[in-house]
């Protein structure tokens, strides 16, 4: 069902990346939003009402319906809005069903770059029918990092600690919002980092980097679906991460 929504909100999505009629709005956070974003949304949860309607859902753009704690759907329609209105490849959709708050499937499709990962708990993690693993790296100095820019997390009192991150490893590149972490998941990253994120920003991403035999947490240690900050690694590296983090909180 999930890969079907994912089908649903590609079909939307994919058609209106650089199109010259392309309606953007800003959002009362201040943060862009496109027809695309609403419609997707709106045909994903047209989907779910249709065959899922004892289900509850979480969208970034038309709230919560049903109740948290049984079965519900997480959605972002259009991960990356800002580079999908600039034209950039990196964005997508993500989906996850969560089960009394715990996130049991996540699927994660980005049409404009060909790519399409999903996991489901027990029975691990693809990426366009193949298996994936994390990254067997156990050195920072030998770790390819991701992470947002030094503004994001100077913003949250941390960017001493991003910096001094980003010189123990071998080499850093911000490769952005859901694409930092499913690289992680295939093993062609090994640690990736944000100060701030939402709910349905990394729901589907915590089933698919543990699947994948990562781990998921936010920058205190804790592993939460609900979002504030998120960190994936390997698992090999992620103590002592949190270890550098830690000390600037």
């Amino acid at each position: 069902m999930a890969l079907a929504l994912a089908d649903v909100a590609d079909a939307i999505t994919l058609p209106r990346f650089r199109a010259t009629d392309l309606v953007v709005s800003t959002k009362p956070d201040l943060t862009p939003v496109s027809d695309a974003d609403r419609a997707a949304e709106s045909a994903v949860r047209g989907r779910l009402e249709a065959e899922r309607p004892g289900d509850g859902v979480l969208g970034e753009e038309l709230g919560a319906t049903g109740p948290p704690d049984g079965r519900r759907w997480v959605l972002d329609p259009l991960d990356g809005t800002k580079n999908f209105v600039r034209g950039i490849p990196v964005w997508g959709s993500l989906i996850a069903l969560e089960e009394g708050g715990v996130p049991v499937v996540g699927v994660v499709s980005a049409p404009a770059l060909g790519r399409r990962w999903w996991a489901a708990r027990g029975h691990g993690a693809w990426a366009d029918g193949s298996r994936i693993r994390v990254s067997a790296v156990s050195r920072l100095a030998d770790a390819q990092l991701s992470t947002d820019s030094i503004v994001e997390f100077d913003a949250y009192g941390l960017a001493a600690a991003a910096l001094d991150l980003e010189r123990r490893c071998w080499r850093s590149r911000g490769l952005g919002d859901f694409w930092s972490h499913t690289l992680v998941a295939e093993g062609a990253v090994d640690v990736a980092v944000e100060p701030a994120v939402e709910h349905w920003d990394v729901s589907a991403l915590l089933v698919l980097v543990e699947e994948a035999g990562g781990r998921f947490s936010d920058l205190t240690g804790r592993r939460r679906p609900d979002g504030g900050s998120v960190l994936t690694t390997n698992g090999l590296l992620h103590d002592e991460v949190l270890s550098i983090l830690g000390r600037a909180r």
